[in-house]
C-alpha cells in the first residue's frame, strides 16, 4: 500500500509532538516537510534525523507556512495536518479551504491519538487562550502540592528554538540551568517563575522521553499549557483558565474551545479587573458547552513594590510578548498598573523601535502604547533592550513573568509589575485540588 504523503502545519511545538507520537516509525505515512508560523527564527531548517527516526534519514525541511500552497502540489501531498495553536476557528478554515483546493485532506488529530500515557499522576492546567493566566495557577497548584508533601514536577509545553537534538529532554532545576541552556526571554518567562517555587521543570521536543525521565524523580506531573492547546500527557485533573477581558473568545479559537469542552474545572481569572457582565457571559458560555465542569472564580492581584513612583510619570510598559501578539491582547498587567497607580501618560514605543520589534509592532497594529517583550534570538533581544533605552520616559513598567531590567541590563529607572493568583470564593481551588490528592492516597491505600 501506497504510503500516504504528509505535511504538518505547525510552530515547533505541537507539530513535533504529533510527529513524534502518531507518525514517527509509521510506515503507513511519509512526512515530506514541517511549515512554520507564529514564531520568528523557526522556519528553514531540519528536523533532525536523531529526532526524526529510522524512516527519515536525511531529517524532514521545516518551510515558511506561506510555502504551503506550492509544497502540497510539488511534493502530491495526501494530507495536510493542522498543529498548532491559539488561532480562530474562522483561521483554520481558511488553510482548509486551501488544502482542500488543491487536492489535500485537512486534518486535525484528536487529543486521545496525542495523549502520553504516564504511571504518574496527572493534573494539567491549560487555557481558551495565551494570556488567561494559566501561568499563574500553575504556580498555585505547585505550591499546593508541596504544602501536602509531594514532589511535584511541573513539564512545560514545548518552545524548542533553537538545536533541537540538544532540547530533546530540557530540565531545569536552577535558574544557573537556564543561562546554560541559552534560553530566549521567551522561555525565561515560562521556567523561572516555576523554578522559584520550588518545582524541577522539563520541556523539549521528545515527551515520550521527557516522560521517562519525570518519572524517575517526581511525584505527581503538573502540566503548563502553552498558548491554548491541548495536554500532550493524558490528564486525571484537566483544569483550564477563561479570561472574561475576551468574553466570548472561549467559543471562537481553536483548539481553546476544546480544551472548555473537556475541562474538569473551569477557572475564570482576572475577575477583580473585568466588567461584571463579562465573568456572567463567560459562565454562560462555559455552561453551554461543558454542563459538568466546576466553575471557579480567581483574581490577578497586581502589585508594585512602590506605587509611589509610578503617580504622574511618563511610563513605558513592556508585557509580556505571546499575549499581545498572537494572543490578541491590547493591554496587559503593565498597562492595568499604569493606570491603578496613576501614572501621567503611558508613551507609544512605535517611533522609537528598531529592527525586528518594529516589524513586531507592524504586523500586530492593535498593540498601542505598549512594548511586546519579544525576544526570540539575541539579534532581537539586542533591538528590545535598544528600544526600550530609546523612548524617552521616567520610568519603564515591566510586567513580563522574568526581571527583564537586570536580563537586558537597561540604563533606564525599572519597577516589575507582578501578578499572582488569588481566590475570590473562599478556597475552592485549594480544596480541589487538595480533594484530587486526597484521592489519589484513598486509591493507594485501596490498593
Amino acid at each position: 500500500m501506497k504510503r500516504q504523503s504528509v505535511i504538518i502545519m505547525g510552530a515547533a511545538g505541537r507539530d513535533f509532538h504529533n510527529f513524534n507520537v502518531f507518525y514517527r516509525d509509521n510506515e503507513f505515512y511519509d512526512v515530506k516537510a514541517f511549515t512554520a508560523a507564529q514564531i520568528p527564527f523557526i522556519e528553514r531548517r531540519t528536523y533532525p534525523p536523531e529526532l526524526a527516526g529510522s524512516l527519515y534519514r536525511e531529517g524532514i525541511p521545516i518551510y515558511p507556512e506561506d510555502a504551503l500552497g506550492a509544497l502540497i502540489p510539488k511534493n502530491g501531498i495526501d494530507q495536510v495536518v493542522f498543529a498548532y495553536s491559539d488561532v480562530s476557528h474562522e483561521y483554520v478554515m481558511h488553510k482548509a479551504s486551501l488544502c482542500i483546493s488543491l487536492g489535500a485532506d485537512f486534518v486535525l488529530l484528536g487529543a486521545e491519538k496525542t495523549m502520553i500515557e504516564s504511571a504518574l499522576p496527572v493534573l494539567s492546567v491549560c487555557a481558551v487562550r495565551t494570556g488567561c493566566g494559566k501561568s499563574g495557577v500553575t504556580r498555585y497548584v505547585l505550591r499546593i502540592l508541596k504544602a501536602k508533601g509531594l514532589k511535584p514536577a511541573a513539564v512545560r509545553h514545548p518552545m524548542p528554538y533553537c538545536d533541537l537534538v540538544r532540547e530533546r529532554v530540557q530540565r531545569f532545576e536552577k535558574t544557573g540551568d537556564l543561562d546554560g541552556q541559552n534560553c530566549t526571554i521567551e522561555e525565561r518567562e515560562e521556567y523561572e517563575p516555576l523554578i522559584a517555587e520550588g518545582a524541577v521543570v522539563y520541556a523539549g521536543v521528545d515527551y515520550q522521553e521527557i516522560v521517562k525521565s519525570v518519572e524517575k524523580e517526581a511525584e505527581i506531573i503538573v502540566w503548563d499549557g502553552g498558548n491554548n492547546d491541548l495536554p500532550f500527557i493524558r490528564p486525571d485533573l484537566e483544569m483550564v483558565v477563561l479570561d472574561p477581558h475576551r468574553a466570548g473568545h472561549e467559543m471562537l479559537y481553536h483548539p481553546g474551545e476544546a480544551n472548555l469542552r473537556r475541562a474538569d474545572v473551569a477557572i475564570i481569572n482576572k475577575v477583580d479587573t473585568a466588567v461584571k457582565e463579562n465573568v456572567k457571559v463567560v459562565e454562560r458560555n462555559i455552561r453551554s458547552v461543558n454542563a459538568t465542569a466546576l466553575i471557579i472564580h480567581t483574581a490577578s492581584r497586581i502589585t508594585v513594590d512602590d506605587p509611589g513612583r509610578i503617580k504622574g510619570k511618563k511610563v513605558l510598559v513592556v508585557e509580556d510578548g505571546p499575549t499581545l501578539t498572537h494572543g490578541g491582547m491590547s493591554y496587559g498587567a503593565g498597562f492595568l498598573a499604569a493606570r491603578q497607580f496613576q501614572a501621567g501618560e503611558v508613551l507609544e514605543p512605535r517611533p522609537y523601535a528598531v529592527g525586528s520589534i518594529r516589524d513586531v509592532l507592524d504586523r500586530y497594529p492593535h498593540i498601542k502604547n505598549l512594548l511586546p517583550a519579544t525576544g526570540y534570538a539575541p539579534a532581537q533581544i539586542e533591538e528590545l533592550r535598544e528600544t526600550i533605552e530609546n523612548v524617552p520616559c521616567d520610568l519603564v513598567l515591566v510586567a513580563t513573568p522574568v526581571d527583564l531590567g537586570s536580563l537586558l541590563d537597561i540604563k533606564k529607572s525599572v519597577m516589575r509589575v507582578r501578578y499572582d493568583i488569588e481566590e475570590v470564593e473562599g478556597k475552592e481551588l485549594q480544596g480541589c485540588i487538595e480533594g484530587f490528592v486526597d484521592s489519589l492516597d484513598q486509591g493507594a491505600k485501596s490498593r
